[in-house]
């Protein structure tokens, strides 16, 4: 099972991700923009997504994504810690793509 520490070292992988909060919880950004946040009950990991994508991500990754009430009707899914590292690695980056500047997106190569 994945870590905050262990999602914090794949975030940083990305271009100028740092270390913050958000509504109080362990949070990451972009330029001050959301990424991603730790969320204790259940333990898992709120990221961004494409809202137009979302239920067929949901419904692909049923093992690993889901939500909560709160994030229905908004661009946001929550990958279980138990997703595996590559899964959360895709998770995380294509949020900081949603979150980040679009000439700061442009630098990274998704080979």
């Amino acid at each position: 099972m994945l870590t905050w520490q262990d999602v914090v070292e794949l975030a940083r992988e990305l271009p100028e991700v740092e270390e913050s909060t958000s509504y109080g919880r362990p949070a990451l950004k972009v330029r001050g923009k959301f990424v991603a946040a730790l969320r204790s009950d259940p333990a898992a990991v709120v990221v961004r997504c494409d809202l137009d994508e979302k239920p067929l991500l949901l419904e692909a990754r049923p093992e690993i994504l889901f939500e909560t009430p709160h994030y229905h009707g908004w661009g946001y899914v929550l990958v279980r810690l138990e997703a595996s590292r590559d899964d959360m690695r895709e998770f995380l980056t294509d949020s900081w793509l949603l979150a980040a500047p679009k000439k700061l997106a442009a630098t990274i190569s998704l080979d």
